[in-house]
Formats: C-alpha cells, structure tokens, sequence
C-alpha cells in the first residue's frame, strides 16, 4: 500500500445533499496507484454525482476530495481522464474517428488548431492502443456503439491520465464491446492508474475489480467483492431483504428498490 500522499484520489468526510435528501455522507476514500474500484447503487444514489464531485462540478455539501494531490477545483484537471456513457452520437455527426480521439490531445488549446508532428503520432498510438484503426477515419456518426466508445477511451487516455473515472461505460454495448473497453481500462489501470468505475452491472468487470462502493438509501458500504455483494451486507444497506444469487459465473442482486441488475435505468440526479 503506498502512503496516504500518494493516493490518486483521497476524500474525506464527503457528504452530497440536494433539498432535504442525504445522497451520501460521511464517505471517506483512498483509491491507490493500480486500483479499480467499482461504485454500485440504485439510480439516484448519487453515483455520476460522485464522479462530477472529483471532477469540480458539484460541490460538496460537506468535506473535501484531493486528486492528485491537490484540492478539486471547479477548473478541472486535465490530469484525471473520463471515460462518459456508451451514448451514440447523431448519424450526420461529421467528424473522423481519429478527430474524436484529437479532441483529447488537442482540445484545451486555444486559437485554430495546427496538429504538429507529436501530435499525430500520439494521435496514431492511441488508435492503434484502442484497435481502432481499421475505422478511424470513417464519420463518427457512421460507426457503431462500440467503435465510438473505444475512440472515447482514446480521448479519455489522451493525457495518460494517473486517476480514470468512468461513468457507466459499458451501457448498451454488446458482451463483446463491453468486454473490449474492460480490457482496455483494465491496461490503462496496469500502468498504475487508479480507476473509478460508476456500472449498473458488476459482471462485466467482476473480475477486475479490487473494491466495491455501494451506494443506496442514503448510505454506502466500502470493501471487497466477496465482503460487499453478500445477501446480508445489502439486505443492511437499503433496509429491506436483498438477495444476492449466483448463476454460473454472474451475480444476480434481487428485491433492491430499483437495483443495478435493472439494465434499463440510469443516473438522473445531476439533471434535476
């Protein structure tokens, strides 16, 4: 374990309240080098507003996060790398792939943009890092769900980020896409990288996950797969009798209000 200075990410007694609702409080984290912690919980527990905390855009109604090593701020960090939604982007978006991933590399400078050598070569590695050669310089707007979310990752990872955050990014890709961006975050996360990864579903990175934060009822729970997705420990956290089912090499979570094994449903509550 390295020390508490060399944490990616550190929060300390983080609460988040909208009106007279507690979404989380007292929450205190240290995410390592080479961590990924997966963050659970119904829709409206507070998990993109999570992400949006680390990232300066809502601020906390109590505590305090540091990442990489300084305090949030509501300018960002062009250090901390995010990965958002699998969402399509319209078909008459124009853009190349490679200009999407350009984004990443170029797009906190100012004035027309003149792509120097360096540039294109960093541009050409990410494609190649994320396999998305073969369609990178078609439209986005033609490409599919999963070619567009590994051209995100490309962006995301443009800046070889030290602390990842991912919101939901496996949402409507199919088992072979989602297990595409999982190894690619998970080779990001390898290098020495700490990832925070905000999923409805925990299968499809229940392999590469070291912690589990879940959220729900206004509370969380912090610790390792096996100690978190028990049927007691959840049955605890929403109040109500939760059951936690095996089936092959999946974990099913039953009767949670509104609970994450539900594929349909996604966090709303920073758009209230």
């Amino acid at each position: 374990m390295t020390t508490d200075s060399a944490a990616p990410l550190q929060i300390r007694g983080a609460a988040l309240r909208r009106g007279d609702r507690t979404l989380w409080s007292g929450l205190d984290l240290d995410v390592e080098p080479g961590e990924l912690i997966a963050v659970l919980g119904p829709s409206g527990s507070g998990k993109t507003t999570l992400l949006r905390s680390i990232l300066g855009l809502v601020p906390l109604s109590a505590g305090e996060i540091t990442a990489l090593g300084e305090p949030v701020r509501h300018r960002g960090n062009r250090r901390i790398g995010y990965l958002p939604q699998a969402r399509p982007l319209p078909r008459e978006t124009s853009m190349r792939g490679r200009d999407l991933v350009a984004l990443g590399v170029e797009g906190h400078r100012f004035g027309f943009p003149v792509r120097r050598a360096a540039d294109r070569a960093r541009i050409d590695g990410l494609i190649d890092a994320v396999g998305a050669r073969s369609f990178a310089d078609r439209p986005v707007g033609e490409l599919s769900g999963g070619e567009q979310q590994r051209l995100r990752v490309g962006q995301a990872l443009a800046d070889d980020p030290r602390l990842l955050l991912c919101d939901e990014p496996l949402t409507s890709l199919d088992l072979a896409n989602q297990q595409a961006v999982v190894r690619l975050i998970d080779e990001h996360r390898k290098t020495g990288a700490a990832v925070l990864l905000v999923t409805h579903d925990i299968n499809p990175v229940l392999g590469k996950v070291d912690r589990i934060l879940y959220l729900a009822n206004g509370r969380f729970t912090l610790g390792k797969p096996k100690d978190v997705l028990t049927s007691p420990v959840l049955s605890d956290l929403y109040g109500a009798p939760v059951f936690v089912l095996r089936a092959g090499d999946r974990l099913v979570v039953v009767g949670a209000p509104d609970a994450e094994e539900s594929h349909h449903h996604h966090d709303h509550e920073d758009h209230a």
